[in-house]
C-alpha cells in the first residue's frame, strides 16, 4: 500500500498535529469499511489518498451523530451543534476538531469540496426523524437529499477541477444502486434496530408485511421482493460504470473497483436470498482480493 507518511507528504500535510489528525481519521475509515479503505490505499495516487479519507471520515462522523443513540431532541441538538461548528470552520478556515482539520485541508486543496460539504449538511437532517418510506418516490427524494450529497463529497475528490458534464448523473446512478443494495443487504440489522428502509408500497406490491420480514418468513413474496430490489440495484450499478470515463486516468482503477465491490456484494446477497432476513451477505475474501489485484495491474488505464 505504500508509506502513509509518503502519502501525507504528497498531499502537503505538514505539522505534527495535522498529520496526527489525518492518521486518526485513516484508522477510523479502515475500521469502518476495510475493503474500500484497501482500495483507496492500493489504487489511488498518493496525493489523493489523505483527502479522500478526510472526506470519508467527515461523512462517517456526521452520519454517526444522526443515527446515534439518544432521543430525537438529543440527536437534533448534537447535529445542529456539529453543523454550526462545521460551517464556522468553513467560513474561517480554522477548526478545533480532529475531523475538521483534515477536512479543511482537503477543501483548501479542492475548493469545490466546501460547497459539497454545505449541500451535505443541508440534506443530512432528513436522517434525524427518518420513519421509513411510504413510496418509491419518497426513497428517490431521500437519495437526492442525502445519499447523493454524501457521495459527492468523495466524488469531488475523485474528479478535481470543473465537474464533467454527465458526471453527477453517473454518480447518482452509483449511489442509488449502492443505497438500495445497502437497504436490502442490511435488512436483518435494520429490522433489529426497529428500522425498515424498503418502501411500503413496494412491500404491498409483493404481498409482504413488515411482520413477515421481522419473523424471517421466506415466503414467495419475500423472495421475489428481495430479488426485484437487487435487480434494481444492479441496473443502477451497471449505469454507474459511466462515471469511470469522467475520472482522471489515475483514478479510474479505483472507480472500477468501487463499483465492482458493490456488484460483488449484490451477487453475494442474491445467492443468500431470503437468508438476508437473518444476516447480511458479503463477497468472499478471495473474490475481493482478485478484484483489487486486477485493478492494481490496470492502474492508469
Amino acid at each position: 500500500m505504500g508509506s502513509w507518511d509518503a502519502a501525507l507528504d504528497a498531499a502537503d500535510v505538514r505539522g505534527e498535529r495535522l498529520r496526527a489528525d489525518f492518521t486518526r481519521q485513516r484508522r477510523v475509515v479502515a475500521r469502518y469499511r476495510f475493503p474500500q479503505y484497501a482500495a483507496v490505499r492500493l489504487l489511488l495516487p498518493r496525493p489523493t489518498v489523505p483527502h479522500l479519507l478526510a472526506a470519508t471520515a467527515f461523512m462517517h462522523h456526521t452520519d454517526s451523530l444522526l443515527d446515534g443513540e439518544g432521543s430525537l431532541r438529543e440527536r437534533t441538538a448534537a447535529y445542529e451543534q456539529w453543523a454550526g461548528q462545521v460551517r464556522a470552520a468553513l467560513a474561517t478556515g480554522h477548526g478545533d476538531h480532529d475531523v475538521l482539520r483534515p477536512l479543511l485541508h482537503a477543501c483548501a486543496a479542492r475548493p469545490r469540496l466546501a460547497g459539497h460539504v454545505e449541500a451535505f449538511l443541508d440534506g443530512a437532517a432528513v436522517e434525524l426523524d427518518f420513519a421509513g418510506f411510504a413510496t418509491e418516490a419518497d426513497y428517490q427524494r431521500y437519495v437526492d437529499a442525502y445519499s447523493l450529497p454524501a457521495f459527492m463529497l468523495l466524488a469531488d475528490v475523485l474528479a478535481p477541477g470543473a465537474e464533467p458534464a454527465g458526471y453527477r448523473s453517473a454518480c447518482r446512478a452509483f449511489i442509488d444502486g449502492s443505497q438500495r443494495l445497502d437497504f436490502v443487504n442490511d435488512l436483518a440489522d435494520d429490522l433489529g434496530a426497529g428500522r425498515l428502509n424498503l418502501p411500503r408500497d413496494v412491500l404491498e406490491r409483493h404481498g409482504v408485511t413488515r411482520e413477515d420480514l421481522v419473523a424471517g418468513r421466506a415466503t414467495a413474496g419475500v423472495r421475489e421482493l428481495i430479488a426485484r430490489e437487487l435487480d434494481a440495484a444492479c441496473t443502477s450499478l451497471r449505469a454507474a460504470h459511466a462515471l469511470v470515463g469522467h475520472l482522471p486516468a489515475a483514478h479510474r482503477a479505483f472507480g472500477r473497483a468501487l463499483i465492482g465491490m458493490e456488484e460483488a456484494t449484490a451477487g453475494a446477497a442474491r445467492a443468500k436470498g431470503a437468508g438476508l432476513l437473518a444476516s447480511s451477505a458479503w463477497p468472499a475474501v478471495p473474490a475481493a482480493v482478485r478484484l483489487l489485484v486486477r485493478e492494481y495491474r490496470k492502474r492508469g488505464q
